[in-house]
């Protein structure tokens, strides 16, 4: 039987980066084994749950590439793969868990039910349900029925032992008695997530449940329930937590946490990925970038760790940087597009010799960038018809009118230079600075300057080359303006 896993997200909240990390070991695991991906929306919470935060997680899993086989959109053999399409088979499965003795009606009310809650935990006591509705005869029982008595469905725990074998952690067991009868479907008819999830899993067949640790507690309950409903058990896994810097949970004041915030703030999908799966997980050796499909060809389960894993964000920015190296030109130009249009910087930055001439200023440039948005302030004065110079920058190196003749002077240069690459650009000023008995250094600043309007830019002479004759010659004469040169 092909594996068959799946990711069940709630619809309470945008994805979060922990879910998302849930999401891409279970598809990792899926790719490298070929067998299929489901997406499956728990949204049984009626009251958080909402249109607009499915549309939240699907365009989250899209943009990091966790493609699905089955789900929203996509449909499947097992569909509907929203819970609340879905009802119905809870309700039957509740009804047979009572016919075979697993289950029994609860008429507890739950003011009740809090009411002696609450008086245990003021006592200091432990306080479990006492079963009281397991006692009542079938007469009281069919007199609560016929008279509409709201009830839930609780299931029936047996005395002994549970236990189960994790893919991470080894054989986990629970005694029974740390385990009270649970509630499966409450008295507005609804499921709780014992019973949706494991009815789920059965019916869309899954092989493999892996999931945070956050669930381990829960896992024995649904243990039971496969048992009771006479199906076989999937292998468990039950990834560690990702905690902030302060070994905390994960949360807001951390920083950002859903994984749209991320995409808004200029990350690439493929470092995201990166950088989620070695949250938790390791490779056999000692890399750390890898692509989409080194990821796949070399996930395991066995490389999940016990320990939880510690969100960095430092660590998310180079590996950001990294895969920034890593894209083509031609790819990271596109994806740039709608941040240039939105700021007016795409008139003729698309035509095809325009469009050359700006992959070169990006593969310039791209070294500088941690966020792919960083690339559009560095792109700028390659794009735009005029450019800002920073006050500092001018304080500071272009502002010594003596410069005026020699910038003039370099203006000329530049005009015939011939080739009119980096080599050729280099050695025509150093050879005008020795002349004119000047140091090569403060005319190079100038020109940094002058054509980009900052005091720090990728090399020089490289980016005079790339922003052209015309632009180069037309900005240093602007500066030697500046100065009050003729």
């Amino acid at each position: 039987m092909s594996v068959r896993l799946r990711f069940a997200p709630s619809p309470t909240g945008y994805l979060h980066v922990g879910g998302a990390r849930t999401a891409l070991f279970n598809w990792l695991y899926v790719r490298k084994h070929g067998g299929a991906f489901v997406l499956r929306i728990e949204d049984t919470d009626v009251e958080r749950s909402s249109a607009d935060m499915v549309t939240g997680i699907l365009h989250s899993m899209k943009w990091l590439g966790l493609d699905w086989d089955e789900g929203p959109h996509v449909g499947g053999p097992y569909a509907p793969y929203f819970q609340t399409g879905r009802l119905d088979r809870y309700r039957r499965a509740a009804g047979r868990l009572v016919a075979s003795g697993h289950g029994y009606y609860c008429y507890c009310r739950p003011d009740d039910l809090k009411a002696k809650r609450d008086a245990a935990q003021a006592a200091g006591t432990a306080w479990t349900y006492d079963r009281a509705c397991r006692a009542l005869s079938s007469d009281e029982i069919e007199r609560r029925e016929a008279s509409g008595v709201p009830r839930a469905i609780r299931f029936f725990v047996p005395d002994g032992r549970t236990a189960f074998n994790d893919r991470v952690h080894g054989t986990i067991e629970v005694d029974h008695a740390n385990i009270e009868d649970f509630v499966v479907l409450r008295s507005d008819g609804y499921p709780t997530y014992h019973l949706s999830v494991v009815v789920d899993d059965i019916d869309m067949k899954i092989t493999h449940v892996v999931r945070g640790d956050d669930h381990i507690s829960n896992t024995p309950k649904q243990v039971l329930l496969y048992q009771a409903m006479g199906a076989s058990l999937p292998e468990f896994a039950h990834v560690p937590l990702i905690l902030g810097p302060d070994k905390k949970r994960l949360s807001k004041r951390h920083g950002a946490t859903s994984v749209g915030e991320y995409e808004a703030q200029g990350y690439l999908p493929e470092a995201m990925i990166n950088f989620l799966a070695l949250l938790g997980w390791s490779p056999r050796d000692d890399r750390e970038v890898f692509s989409r499909q080194d990821l796949i060809a070399e996930f395991s389960l066995d490389g999940i760790g016990g320990g939880n894993a510690v969100f960095n964000p430092e660590k998310l920015d180079w590996f950001n940087q990294q895969h920034i190296m890593r894209l083509p030109a031609e790819e990271i130009l596109g994806r740039l597009r709608p941040a240039l249009e939105a700021i007016g910087l795409t008139r003729g930055a698309f035509r095809e010799g325009e469009r050359a001439r700006l992959e070169r200023a990006i593969d310039l440039v791209k070294p500088r960038a941690k966020k792919l948005v960083d690339l559009v302030g560095h792109l700028r004065p390659f794009i735009a018809d005029s450019i800002e110079r920073d006050p500092a920058a001018l304080a500071k190196y272009l502002s010594d009118k003596s410069l005026a003749p020699h910038l003039a002077a370099w203006r000329v240069k530049l005009e015939t230079v011939d080739p009119f690459n980096a080599e050729t650009i280099e050695w025509t000023m150093r050879q005008l600075a020795e002349t004119r008995g000047l140091k090569a250094a403060s005319l190079i600043h100038a020109t940094r300057v002058a054509v980009t309007g900052q005091a720090v830019s990728p090399g020089v002479f490289e980016v005079l080359e790339v922003l052209g004759r015309d632009r180069a010659v037309a900005r240093i004469a602007e500066a030697e303006q500046l100065l009050g040169g003729s």
